[in-house]
């Protein structure tokens, strides 16, 4: 039992740092190609994905359950608006701990949050699953 429990955390730890990586990757992705989102050095990368996958696990299911109704009304497009508040909150915690991340304009914090999403799942499709099962 105890040997299972060891296999059970270690899973878990991999599947954390699997999804900080997706992150990390899919925000310096947006960096690249967003003008006016920018986050200067690895550091800050790595502590905005963090806050990021924090953001994305604790606030967001809750925001998305309060705004089922009108999610339901737009068919599905108040999720964009929902993904690019938590963008805009992930980046103010990290710009208030010291972050060296910036985004001018609503309009760029929609575009970086839909390519984040689309990277996001584009690299957990052919990069994180594949390795996790891999490492079983």
């Amino acid at each position: 039992m105890p040997r299972e429990r060891k296999r059970n955390d270690d899973s878990r730890l991999l599947a954390i740092a699997i999804r900080l990586g997706v992150n990390a990757a899919a925000l310096w992705i947006a960096t690249q190609w967003v003008r006016g989102f920018e986050i200067n050095g690895w550091q800050s990368i790595l502590a905005t994905a963090a806050i990021f996958a924090v953001v994305n696990s604790f606030i967001t299911p809750v925001a998305q359950l309060i705004g089922a109704p009108i999610s339901c009304m737009t068919l599905g497009f108040f999720v964009l608006v929902v993904n690019a508040v938590m963008l805009g909150l992930s980046v103010w915690i990290a710009d208030a701990f010291g972050g060296d991340v910036e985004i001018d304009g609503v309009l760029g914090l929609f575009v970086a949050a839909l390519l984040i999403g689309v990277t996001s799942w584009a690299l957990n499709l052919f990069v994180g699953k594949p390795l996790k099962r891999a490492l079983r």
